[in-house]
């Protein structure tokens, strides 16, 4: 069998690639960069606790907590008056902050020491064939050559090549929100905290108005984020250095009289701020020494200017896009090149990791063992379904938190208004509520056929509860997630007891017993409490975390079903174009290629948030993926991308590739062409890639052990093997 082809080698990609080798899948990250990584420190990434875990489990956790932060508080302010501050601790863990270069770094750090994965530096996309086995794929640079592999990801950002040469549409909105963007060095009156601040007072008593974010990292950093006004002015060198001067002069003014963007009188006062001068100070003047002189030449309404140390500034322009199709044929899309979003505080890589996840685990089922192509189109039902829903989210709330404040429409409705405003932009920001919260994928075509009647929802994401391994050992639940299923079984008191005693009482003889012959690899795990369960009850987690049912007592046949479920149910016939449904939508009917390129311009004196449609985002329901819809944001190409349909190359279940695993494995050269029926075996690493777990790759779908559990008959082993 073929290793994977990841093309892309930023966090995404390279998350996708440490997964499947973490799951004994090979791959090759095609990466169309020399390989050096740019350091920016302006250039910073919020991640929430689920993908912070998911990066742990990875084995980036030490790095990203050495080069990151995590706050000790959120504090969001209106002009000078507290609205909310949320504390962070054990039960409430902050979001990391970490500069994107060092997460790279520690993607890659770990990428090297899997001998299943590779990354092959200068290697630009150009073609790319699918057949009945695999995906050809053409690079051209240093490292040109042709590729062999069995699937094919595109994780190449917001102008995918992969997502051209697919012919799959990118149609959304243009400049929903634009940053400036600093980072410095300095230090504010509210250390380790995180400052949300709306509408501040300007210098000199000249009103207020606008948004500036303050969000620590190590070393006395910070990044700040001021929200421009629409339209595509300029932001010039000086004029962004007078936003710094002037939120820093007001934040240390309002500190020392105490007010509520200052933390009050115990940051008041506070001396010795370092000083110093950062490289781009002579760019910039007096102004990038932050100097103390008096701004305002003496007035004393305008504050002092702290020192601080610039080292990084930008422009960031937030588009909200979402791809037609997130897989055709053995290709998908992962990440920027598959969704945009950012508005309202939300971060775009979140729901890139998010993408990784859940599409490993599904690609290892397929590579070890064949898969259906309901599990194969579930990557996109679910991922697709939860991205719209996110955008849905912040475009219904854009006309709200912009143009509302400024008409007075919440003010004249609603009492608090201020206070909801800062509640939803808090939301994006920590990751909570519709614009931040971790997706559930309660509509999963991967959902049990019969819902086994537990008291939980199906589908959200599993709490994080200490539960107690096969070793013995206390383990947090998420720690144990991404290699097959978990079956967590609800047990007052057994945490008094040895190992030796639980193991064979009570319901653990059965159950462990039912979950050895489930036809997917399952871990048993015993947990003292879950929230919402009473004991006895039997969850059953997916590889992502999710939860697949939730059932009283130990039910083989309800078990094997869920996890028949999970893997697809070991049919196939899908049509392999997985999803469709109307894409973005809303705004000034934008509907480009990709990436910021080719969009239409939006109408005259139009905002980029207003005009909204009805349903700018309608969802893709699951198991359901015909595109017919005739609006603007159909898919109306008259033919497919050739070769990509899945009806002239159906994923091979019952009769592997008869030339897969024969002979040695040999890198590919300039002069192999993907004509007729390549050869199999996967590309060469370092020499050849094992066999892993002593499986035949791609051999026959769904294959089980023929020891029935209890419950089961042999008819629906017979149907669940495909």
């Amino acid at each position: 069998m073929d290793p994977v082809i990841v093309v892309g080698a930023g966090p995404v990609g390279l998350a996708l690639s440490l997964s499947l080798a973490r799951l004994d899948v090979p791959s090759v990250v095609l990466d169309e960069a020399p390989g050096a990584i740019d350091p920016r420190p302006a250039r910073t990434v919020v991640l929430r606790p689920d993908t912070t875990a998911f990066l742990t489990r990875l084995g980036c956790g030490p790095a990203l907590e050495s080069t990151g932060t995590r706050w000790t508080a959120w504090r969001a302010v209106r002009r000078r008056r507290l609205l909310e501050r949320v504390e962070f601790g054990p039960e409430a863990p902050s979001p990391l902050h970490v500069p994107q270069h060092a997460l790279t770094r520690a993607l890659r750090t770990a990428l090297a020491g899997e001998p299943l994965a590779r990354i092959v530096a200068d290697s630009r996309l150009d073609e790319l064939k699918q057949d009945a086995y695999g995906v050809s794929a053409h690079t051209r640079g240093s490292n040109g050559a042709w590729w062999r592999a069995s699937y094919l990801v595109g994780c190449d950002g917001p102008r995918s090549t992969v997502r051209k040469l697919l012919e799959v549409r990118f149609p959304g909105r243009t400049a929903v929100e634009r940053h400036a963007v600093a980072a410095l060095r300095t230090e504010l009156p509210w250390p380790g905290e995180a400052l949300l601040h709306r509408s501040p007072a300007r210098q000199g008593g000249g009103g207020s108005g606008g948004e500036v974010t303050a969000r620590p990292l190590p070393g006395g950093l910070w990044r700040l984020d001021w929200l421009l006004p629409p339209g595509r002015d300029l932001v010039t060198p000086d004029a962004l250095v007078a936003r710094i001067r002037d939120s820093l002069a007001v934040w240390t003014a309002e500190a020392a009289s105490g007010s509520g963007s200052g933390a009050g009188a115990d940051f008041g006062g506070r001396a010795g701020l370092g000083g110093g001068s950062g490289p781009q100070a002579g760019a910039y003047g007096a102004a990038g020494a932050g100097s103390r002189a008096p701004a305002g030449a003496g007035d004393p309404r305008v504050p002092a200017v702290p020192p601080y140390e610039l080292l990084d500034t930008g422009v960031h322009t937030v588009h909200h896009r979402l791809a037609r199709r997130w897989r055709r044929g053995r290709a998908f899309l992962a990440g920027d090149a598959a969704h945009l979003l950012g508005a309202l505080g939300t971060q775009g890589l979140d729901e890139g990791l998010r993408d990784a996840e859940n599409l490993a685990w599904k690609l290892a089922l397929a590579w070890h063992q064949g898969a259906s192509e309901a599990l194969l189109d579930s990557y996109q039902a679910e991922r697709r379904g939860a991205v719209t829903a996110r955008l849905r989210a912040a475009d219904r709330a854009l006309p709200l938190l912009r143009d509302g404040e400024r008409g007075g429409r919440w003010r004249a409705v609603l009492p608090g208004a201020a206070r909801g405003h800062t509640a939803m932009l808090t939301d994006g920001h920590l990751g909570r509520g519709p614009l931040g919260a971790p997706p559930a994928y309660a509509r999963s075509p991967l959902a049990p056929a019969t819902d086994p009647a537990g008291t939980l929802p199906v589908g959200t994401p599993v709490a994080d509860v200490p539960v107690t391994a096969p070793d013995g050992s206390q383990v947090p639940l998420r720690s144990r997630l991404g290699q097959g299923l978990l079956v967590v079984l609800v047990a007052p008191g057994t945490g008094v007891w040895e190992r030796r005693h639980w193991k064979s009482a009570g319901l653990m003889p059965r159950l462990s017993k039912a979950v050895e012959a489930l036809p997917m690899r399952a871990e048993v795990l015993v947990a003292e409490a879950y929230p919402g369960a009473v004991a006895h009850t039997v969850l059953v987690v997916r590889p992502d975390g999710h939860l697949v049912a939730a059932m009283g007592g130990v039910r083989p046949a309800e078990l094997y079903a869920c996890a028949d479920a999970v893997r697809g149910g070991g049919t196939g016939g899908g049509s392999g174009e997985a999803g469709t449904g109307a894409g973005v939508a809303g705004g000034a009917g934008v509907d480009g290629a990709g990436g910021g390129a080719g969009e239409r311009p939006r109408a005259a004196g139009g905002r980029a948030h207003s005009g909204a449609r009805s349903e700018p985002y309608p969802e893709t329901r699951a198991g359901s993926y015909p595109d017919t819809r005739s609006g603007p944001y159909s898919d109306t190409r008259s033919g497919p991308f050739p070769d990509t349909r899945s009806e002239s190359h159906p994923v091979p279940h019952s009769k592997p590739h008869p030339e897969a695993h024969s002979g040695p494995l040999v890198e590919p050269a300039t002069d192999r062409r993907p004509e007729g029926r390549p050869s199999g075996g996967p590309l060469s690493v370092d020499g050849t890639f094992p066999q892993a777990g002593g499986e035949t790759p791609g051999g026959a779908s769904g294959s089980v052990s023929r020891d029935v559990p209890e419950g089961v008959s042999e008819a629906q082993v017979r149907s669940a093997g495909g």
